[in-house]
C-alpha cells in the first residue's frame, strides 16, 4: 500500500495556468525582468534620439506593351489576364535592375554631381570622411553601381501596370536626383529598344542610298565625258522609248529588291526569335508557308503585277492606261482574295497548335513569309521582262548604243536614288514616330519631411520588446527551473505541506542572535508563521501528542537550524519545558545562534568525558534549554546509531515536555534517517526558489521508507507571499495571522494565499 502511495506521489499533476499564475512567475523574477526592460527600452530610446532622418523620393512609371515591334513585345498574347500582365511587368522590373541600366544611371548621377558640385546636398554618393582623400569626394563608378542595387527599390503597384521607383537617403535632394535619373535612363533605354527594328531598316536604307548616290555621280560623269569626247549627241525616238521602258522596269525591280531585302531581314529576326522560343513550331511554320498552292498563287499575282507595270509604262494615252490597269487590278484582287483565304486557313492551323505565349510571333512570321515569297516572285517576274528588253536594247544601232547605255545607267541610278531617298525619309519619320512604352506619370519631388525613422514607433517597439523579452525570460526560466516556488508547487507533486515561513528581513549576519525572530520581531509575519507552525505540529497526530520533533532538510543552507531554534523558542513561550539538541555533527550551528559554547556537548557525554548536568545549558529564553553538539567525533553516524544515543534520548524524554532536534542534510548523509527513528515527528525544511523538486521527492521517499515513518510534511522556508500572490494577499495573511493565530486556543490553521488550509495528518 505504501509503495503504491509513493508511486502516486511521484506522478506530476499539472494544473492549467491562470493569469495569476503567470503574474506570480513574473513577480518571482521581477528584478531580471526590470533589467531587461530598462536595457532594451534604453537602447531603443538612444537609437530614436540619435538616428539620422531618412528621406524617401519616388516616381511612378506606366509601362505598356510595345506596339508594332514584335521582337520587343512581351510575347504573351493578350495582356489582359492578371498573371500575364504581372509577368510582363516582372520582366520589365528585371530589365531595370540589370547592371547595364545601373551603369548608365551611375554615369548620369556622376555628371549631375560634377555640374552641381554642392557636397552638402549629397550623402550616399560621398565617401566617408575617414577614408576619403579629400572632403566631399564622390565614390567610384563601381561603388555607385552597387549602391544603386541596394538603395533603389523597384516594385510593381499591385494589380496595375505601374512600376514604382523609390530611393531612401539622408539627403532629400539626393534621393530625388537618383530616382529621376533612374526613371529617365530607363525611359530612354525603352525608347531605343522599341525603335530598334525601325532603326535597322533606316540604317539599311541609308547605306544603300549613299551607295546609289555615289553610283549616280559616276554615271553622270561618264555621260558628260562621253559627250565631250565627241560621241553621239542625241538618241532617236526608238532608243528613247526603249530606254524609258527599261528604266521604269529596272526602277521597279530595284524597289522590289529593296523591299525584298527588308522583308528578308525582318523575317530572319522573327525566325531567330521563334527558334529561341520553340524550335518545333518554327519548323512546322516553314513547311506550311511553303505550301505549293500558296507559292502558285503568289507567282500568279507577281506575274500580273509585272504585266500591270509593263502596261502602265507602254500605254500612251491616260484613258487607255486606266482601263488596262483596272483590268489587271481586278485580276490581282481575285487572286489576293484566294491567297488570303488559304493563308487564313493555314494560320488558324498553326495558331491553334501554338502556345498562347508565341501566337502573335507565329502570326507575324507567317504573314512576313507570304509577303517575302510574293516579293520574290514579283522580283523574278520583273527580271524576266527586263531581260527581254535588254535583248532588244542590245540590237540598237552600234553608233547610238554606247550613249544609250550611259543614258540608261544615269536614269536608272537617278530613279533608284530618288526611290531610296523617299524610303529613307519615310523610315526616318517612322523612327521618330515610334514612341516608347514607358510614361513617367510624376517626376520625383524633393521630400519635405523624413519618412524614417518613426521615433514614436521605435519607442513603442522598444517598450513592447523590452516587456516581451522580460516576460519571455521569466516564463522560459520558470519552465526550466525545477525549484519549488510556492506551496502550490508542492501540492502539484502530492507532497504534504505543513505551512510556509516568509523571508525574514533585518537579519544581521554579524549578529547571530538576530535570527531569533520570535523574540526580536514578535509582531512580524515571520514570528506569527512560527507560531502557526507550532500549532500545526502540536496537532499533526490526532491519536498521540508529539514530544520529540526532528528538523532536517534536503540540502545544506535551507534554514533548518533557524527553523529549529525559532520553533523551540515558540514552544518555550507556551510555558512548555523545551530543549533543542544540535545533532548536526558535521557543521553544528545552533550554539552560535544562542551564543553558547559548543563544548561540552552530548557527544562528550556519550563517551563519558563529562556529566549529564554539564551538557544541559539554559538560554536567555525561559523554559528553553540547549544541548550542544560537543566535540565532533570521527564517526558521527555510528555515534547517532549507538545504544548510548537511544538511552540518552529516553532520559531526555523523561525530563522535558518537548524536544527539538536539529540534524544534518538528508540526501548525502544517513544521520537524519537514523534520528527520524528516535523521534515522533519529522519535518523536512525546503527553501523556496532554491530546492529542486527531484531532491525533495527523493528526501520524502527516504523518510517514508523506514519501518515506522515519522514524516509529517514539508515546511517551505523563505517563501515570498507578496511575489506569488500579490500585495492584497500579503496584507490579508498578515492581518489574519495577527488577529487570529493565537486566539483559537491551539486550533490548527494554515494560511495560503489568504485561504485556510487543512492540517496534514498521518493515517
Amino acid at each position: 500500500m505504501n509503495t503504491k502511495n509513493n508511486q502516486q506521489q511521484n506522478i506530476i499533476q499539472y494544473k492549467p495556468k491562470t493569469i495569476m499564475d503567470y503574474v506570480n512567475i513574473v513577480m518571482n523574477y521581477w528584478k531580471t525582468v526590470l533589467i531587461i526592460f530598462i536595457v532594451i527600452f534604453g537602447l531603443a530610446t538612444v537609437y530614436a534620439l540619435t538616428a539620422k532622418n531618412i528621406y524617401k523620393a519616388d516616381t511612378t512609371l506606366k509601362v505598356s506593351p510595345p506596339e508594332g515591334n514584335i521582337l520587343e513585345a512581351p510575347l504573351l498574347g493578350d495582356l489582359g489576364s492578371g498573371s500575364q500582365a504581372d509577368r510582363f511587368i516582372a520582366n520589365e522590373i528585371h530589365t531595370m535592375s540589370n547592371i547595364t541600366i545601373r551603369e548608365k544611371v551611375a554615369e548620369v548621377i556622376i555628371d549631375s554631381f560634377k555640374s552641381i558640385h554642392e557636397t552638402d546636398k549629397f550623402s550616399l554618393l560621398l565617401n566617408k570622411k575617414l577614408f576619403a582623400e579629400s572632403e566631399g569626394e564622390i565614390k567610384s563608378d563601381k561603388s555607385i553601381v552597387e549602391l544603386l542595387k541596394k538603395s533603389v527599390k523597384i516594385t510593381q503597384v499591385p494589380k496595375l501596370d505601374f512600376i514604382e521607383i523609390s530611393c531612401e537617403s539622408p539627403s532629400p535632394f539626393e534621393a530625388a536626383l537618383i530616382v529621376n535619373a533612374y526613371a529617365n535612363v530607363y525611359r530612354e533605354f525603352n525608347l531605343l529598344e522599341n525603335r530598334k527594328q525601325v532603326s535597322r531598316i533606316k540604317e539599311f536604307l541609308e547605306d544603300r542610298k549613299n551607295e546609289k548616290y555615289a553610283e549616280l555621280k559616276n554615271s553622270e560623269n561618264d555621260y558628260k565625258i562621253y559627250q565631250l569626247r565627241g560621241g553621239a549627241i542625241e538618241l532617236d525616238a526608238q532608243a528613247k522609248s526603249l530606254i524609258e521602258t527599261m528604266t521604269e522596269l529596272e526602277s521597279r525591280e530595284q524597289s522590289v529588291a529593296i523591299d525584298l531585302a527588308i522583308s528578308k531581314q525582318t523575317l530572319e529576326q522573327y525566325k531567330s526569335e521563334l527558334k529561341r522560343q520553340d524550335l518545333s513550331v518554327s519548323k512546322y511554320l516553314e513547311s506550311k508557308a511553303n505550301e505549293p498552292i500558296l507559292i502558285k498563287l503568289q507567282e500568279q499575282i507577281a506575274e500580273i503585277e509585272a504585266q500591270k507595270e509593263l502596261a502602265n509604262v507602254n500605254a500612251k494615252k491616260s484613258s487607255v492606261k486606266r482601263d488596262i490597269v483596272k483590268q489587271y487590278e481586278e485580276k490581282i484582287a481575285t487572286l489576293k482574295s484566294a491567297l488570303l483565304e488559304k493563308t487564313t486557313e493555314y494560320q488558324n492551323t498553326v495558331l491553334a497548335a501554338s502556345p498562347e505565349e508565341i501566337k502573335r510571333l507565329t502570326q507575324m512570321i507567317f504573314e512576313e513569309e507570304v509577303k517575302y515569297n510574293s516579293l520574290k516572285a514579283s522580283h523574278d517576274q520583273l527580271n524576266k521582262y527586263l531581260k527581254d528588253y535588254v535583248n532588244r536594247f542590245d540590237k540598237l544601232p552600234e553608233r547610238s548604243i554606247d550613249l544609250a547605255r550611259l543614258e540608261r545607267q544615269r536614269l536608272a541610278d537617278e530613279k533608284l536614288y530618288m526611290l531610296l531617298e523617299e524610303k529613307y525619309q519615310e523610315a526616318l519619320i517612322n523612327e521618330q514616330a515610334t514612341s516608347g512604352s514607358v510614361l513617367i506619370l510624376n517626376a520625383a519631388r524633393i521630400p519635405e519631411g523624413p519618412s524614417a525613422p518613426s521615433r514614436l514607433r521605435i519607442l513603442i517597439i522598444g517598450l513592447s520588446l523590452g516587456l516581451g523579452l522580460g516576460l519571455a525570460y521569466s516564463i522560459v526560466r520558470n519552465l526550466f527551473d525545477k525549484s519549488i516556488k510556492s506551496p502550490d508547487d508542492l501540492d502539484d507533486f502530492n507532497i504534504e505541506t505543513l505551512t510556509w515561513i516568509p523571508e525574514i528581513e533585518n537579519i544581521d549576519k554579524n549578529d547571530k542572535s538576530s535570527e531569533l525572530v520570535v523574540l526580536n520581531s514578535k509582531e512580524s509575519v515571520a514570528s506569527d508563521a512560527f507560531k502557526s507552525l507550532r500549532t500545526i505540529i502540536r496537532y499533526a497526530k490526532v491519536d498521540t501528542e508529539a514530544k520529540a520533533i526532528l528538523i532536517t532538510s534536503s540540502a545544506p543552507s535551507e534554514g533548518k537550524s533557524l527553523v529549529s531554534v525559532n520553533l523551540a523558542a515558540s514552544f518555550a513561550q507556551t510555558k512548555q519545558k523545551t530543549v533543542i539538541i544540535d545533532c548536526d555533527l558535521r557543521k553544528p550551528r545552533v550554539h552560535s545562534m544562542l551564543g553558547i559554547s559548543r563544548v561540552p556537548g552530548f557527544t562528550d557525554y556519550l563517551v563519558a568525558k563529562c556529566k549529564y548536568e554539564d551538557i544541559i545549558k539554559k538560554t536567555s529564553i525561559p523554559d528553553l534549554h540547549f544541548i550542544p553538539a560537543g566535540t565532533i567525533p570521527p564517526n558521527p553516524t555510528e555515534m547517532l546509531d549507538s545504544k548510548g544515543m537511544r538511552t540518552f534520548m529516553k532520559r531526555i524524554r523523561s525530563e522535558f515536555d518537548l524536544i527539538i532536534i536539529d540534524s544534518p542534510p538528508l540526501v548525502t548523509l544517513a544521520d537524519s534517517i537514523i534520528l527520524s527513528r528516535l523521534v515522533d515527528e519529522t519535518v523536512l525544511v525546503v527553501m523556496a526558489n532554491q530546492t529542486n523538486i527531484d531532491l525533495i521527492q527523493k528526501s520524502v521517499e527516504q523518510l517514508k521508507r523506514i519501518e515506522e515513518p515519522t514524516f509529517i510534511g514539508v515546511l517551505l522556508n523563505k517563501f515570498n507571499l507578496k511575489n506569488n500572490y500579490g500585495s492584497y494577499y500579503y496584507k490579508y495573511a498578515y492581518t489574519y495571522s495577527r488577529n487570529g493565530s493565537d486566539k483559537n486556543n491551539g486550533k490548527a490553521k494554515r494560511t495560503k494565499a489568504g485561504e485556510n488550509k487543512k492540517v496534514v495528518s498521518k493515517n
